[in-house]
């Protein structure tokens, strides 16, 4: 018996003694502490949890989350005695029906959709929305960020975008590349001088300022026009999904290149304005590729006390 599944034991003890029958649970983290020795691992982390948890074939949000709760409780007692054990944070995974499906675009995807963009009636939509559809995708703001961004929240010299009085009511800085300022730059350049005392810094033929619900029906045609459909999962192509491809693919990225996951995510949760890194972690379940590339991190042993 392993030394976790001798604490494990203890646990159960403890929480027995109190009066808990713990059926189901000491079946199901039986069945975490395995995953755990099978990985070589002696320590619990979060990463590692979120991963298993989520690895189930009930579809339900509120299993998955239940199992999280589950070595929650057991991680509390265990760093207790020793601190290398991490505590999962509440809210990684709601309780609640999970959110829908998000429609996961692909780099050929989206250089589809840019293209696609070019087939517009109108050259100022056709520029409007390529420009719209790849400052989201390599920036991963959400729709009504961009749509209220000003001419002069964009600091070209210095590369970084001011995004103002977002969700929560806060703001933030986002860094964008050369390219990013070479497209923004050259959209104003074209079709800002038309309108000399628009503040958006997209807008509409008329110059006012983009507005959603006339985005969707834009964006639904150039959808048609590249081709998308549904994905197997029912999920529909919709702008706020170049906001969810943004996050995963940076995620991946993070796992593959065998950097520290864990120091990366608040980084990456401060970049796109998510209240917490725990709603970043969301995309964790949203996407195959990027389970499979948890799976494999959790399944390299690391050394006694180390981190990744």
């Amino acid at each position: 018996m392993s030394e976790l599944a001798e604490r494990l034991e203890e646990y159960l003890a403890l929480r027995r003694s109190l009066g808990y029958k713990l059926e189901r649970a000491a079946q199901v983290l039986a069945d975490f502490v395995a995953h755990l020795d099978e990985a070589g691992r002696s320590h619990i982390s979060t990463e590692f949890v979120l991963s298993w948890a989520i690895d189930t074939t009930n579809p339900e949000s509120s299993w998955r989350a239940q199992r999280l709760g589950l070595v929650r409780g057991f991680a509390r007692y265990l760093h207790t005695v020793d601190p290398r054990h991490e505590v999962p944070p509440t809210g990684l995974v709601p309780r609640r029906r999970g959110r829908l499906v998000p429609y996961l675009f692909s780099a050929a995807d989206i250089e589809a959709l840019m293209g696609a963009a070019i087939g517009l009636r109108s050259p100022f939509q056709a520029h409007t929305m390529q420009t719209l559809i790849g400052l989201l995708a390599v920036t991963g703001l959400r729709v009504g960020e961009a749509i209220r961004l000003n001419r002069t929240d964009i600091d070209f010299e210095a590369g970084i975008i001011t995004v103002r009085d977002s969700k929560g009511n806060k703001s933030r800085h986002v860094p964008i590349s050369l390219s990013t300022r070479d497209a923004l730059h050259s959209y104003l350049t074209d079709w800002g001088c038309y309108f000399p005392d628009a503040k958006a810094a997209l807008t509409t033929t008329t110059g006012t300022r983009l507005r959603s619900s006339n985005l969707g029906t834009l964006f639904a045609e150039v959808v048609s026009l590249a081709g998308l459909g549904v994905k197997p999962q029912g999920a529909l192509p919709r702008l706020r999904g170049l906001r969810h491809s943004f996050a995963v693919s940076a995620l991946v990225t993070f796992y593959n290149s065998g950097a520290d996951v864990a120091a990366m995510l608040p980084v990456l949760s401060a970049y796109m304005g998510h209240v917490s890194p725990a709603s970043t972690y969301w995309y964790l379940s949203a996407s195959p590729e990027l389970l499979a590339a948890a799976a494999r991190r959790a399944a390299t042993p690391t050394k006694l006390g180390g981190s990744r």
